[in-house]
């Protein structure tokens, strides 16, 4: 049986201040891989980042938006390094990938 999953996708533009944001991404990916209901995470950032993470439930995605330490970094990507942000959250129904080797 194949286990449900649900993507986080966060997409943003950076303010003019990025101080201190890369170490407080390091900091909630080592977060987030400790919560129950974790699966992964993929990022990439040009003009605009997303990030995509990974959960196993809607639960366990709530469980992670109500993470102490994880609202004090939202409070802050507000407050110094987001000019714009969205999120969406989704339930993956299919899934391929290619890659050339």
């Amino acid at each position: 049986m194949k286990q449900d999953v649900y993507a986080v996708i966060f997409i943003s533009t950076f303010s003019d201040t990025t101080e201190g944001y890369l170490e407080m991404v390091h900091q909630m990916e080592d977060l987030a891989k400790k919560q129950p209901g974790y699966l992964g995470i993929e990022s990439a950032r040009d003009k605009k980042g997303i990030t995509i993470s990974y959960w196993e439930s809607l639960e366990a995605i709530k469980a992670w938006k109500q993470q102490s330490e994880h609202i004090l970094a939202q409070k802050k990507g507000i407050k110094d390094w987001y000019s714009w942000y969205k999120v969406q959250i989704c339930k993956v129904e299919r899934e391929y990938e290619f890659l050339k080797s």
